[in-house]
């Protein structure tokens, strides 16, 4: 019998913004203990702002930094109440 494999616990997730005026966009969120510099983002050809993540099966919260302005998902409505009074987006990462 062979070994058995765990499936890993990670998946990857990409995050995408329609920002295609931005010089600068960053993905912010508790994944990163909110580094507004450790997700960068690139702008693909067609102007959307791209960034993929492994990350662990749980819940995540997150906002886009875009040219030093705090931006929410717009396709993602999944949100809460921050510490600040403002809404971080909500991202649930759950087996495949």
């Amino acid at each position: 019998m062979a070994p058995s494999r765990e499936k890993s616990k990670k998946r990857k997730i990409t995050f995408s913004l329609n920002a295609d005026k931005a010089a600068q966009v960053a993905l912010v969120g508790d994944f990163s203990n909110w580094s507004q510099t450790a997700h960068p983002m690139k702008k693909n050809k067609k102007g959307i702002w791209e960034k993929s993540l492994m990350l662990d099966i749980g819940r995540y919260e997150y906002k886009f930094l875009v040219d030093g302005n705090w931006q929410s998902d717009p396709q993602n409505g999944q949100v809460c109440q921050n510490c600040f009074g403002t809404i971080n987006n909500v991202l649930m990462v759950t087996h495949p």
